[in-house]
């Protein structure tokens, strides 16, 4: 399994900022009006209410990150609600930074193109994640043939997409697998909650939900590696203990690392 690894997943909210700049609506209105106003139309037409992607406003980017030196968990969080381009563009220049393996759970469907959206919109400046090898340089040229843009390279490896084959009736949620290979799943929260939880102050748990989710999706891309060759049986045993000291080292400081380990048993 080569390093770095970036392991990533976002969580989001509706804008409801950008539904009064593309509707009319009330001044006088809450947010959470404006946002039920607008999915009560949606059902009213037979649409779904389901946020469009350039609509979902990014409250929590969390990333497993894997090199040489260790493992960290870490997550960029629009703690004061006029962040997001901030967090956004963190989130790029880590990638800038590291040129890592990207890895992500249904990544290509909806994390990045939310975040191209909204990065575009807050002037994110991305030049490494966009790179298609028509630079000039030796890196770049390797871009070509394996670059974070193209649906069947792997330099950005979307598991869900990848185990499928590519076609979307044969997807399967990230939870049921992480629970089959034996791992704990999601706890708590799902993604279906979170506006619940953010109208209802609670930021912290949507992080935490959200670090718990990709470290899942991190656990599964441990067992691909096994299967695929990336990881020996011996290797892939030493990562698994190693992943769990390291969250053993975290579980005093934050609980929902010692809630993680209680469910992996």
């Amino acid at each position: 399994m080569a390093w770095p690894v970036m392991v990533f997943d976002i969580e989001s909210i509706p804008d409801v900022k950008g539904l009064r700049a593309l509707g009319e609506y009330d001044a006088v209105l809450s947010d959470q009006e404006v946002h039920a106003q607008w999915a009560a139309a949606r059902k009213a037409d037979n649409k779904s209410d389901f946020m469009p992607l350039h609509l979902q406003r990014v409250l929590c980017i969390s990333v497993v990150f894997r090199n040489a030196e260790g493992l960290r968990v870490h997550s960029f969080v629009d703690k004061d609600d006029a962040s997001e381009g901030k967090i956004i563009q963190q989130f790029f220049g880590s990638l800038e930074k590291h040129v890592p393996q990207l890895v992500s759970w249904n990544g290509g469907g909806f994390d990045l193109p939310v975040l191209h959206y909204r990065g575009m919109i807050h002037g994110a400046n991305a030049s490494k994640y966009w790179d298609m090898g028509d630079g000039g340089d030796h890196d770049s040229r390797e871009f070509k043939w394996n670059n974070y843009i193209s649906r069947y390279h792997l330099r950005h490896l979307d598991l869900m997409d990848l185990l499928a084959m590519y076609q979307p009736k044969a997807n399967a949620p990230l939870d049921a697998m992480a629970k089959l290979c034996g791992f704990p799943g999601k706890l708590g929260m799902d993604g279906s909650k979170v506006y619940e939880a953010y109208l209802a102050g609670g930021q912290d748990d949507i992080r935490r939900y959200c670090e718990t989710d990709v470290m899942n999706t991190y656990l599964v891309y441990c067992r691909f590696q096994k299967m695929c060759g990336g990881l020996s049986d011996k290797e892939y045993e030493e990562e698994i203990a190693f992943v769990k000291n390291t969250l053993n080292e975290l579980a005093p400081h934050e609980s929902h690392w010692d809630e993680y380990l209680k469910a992996w048993g």
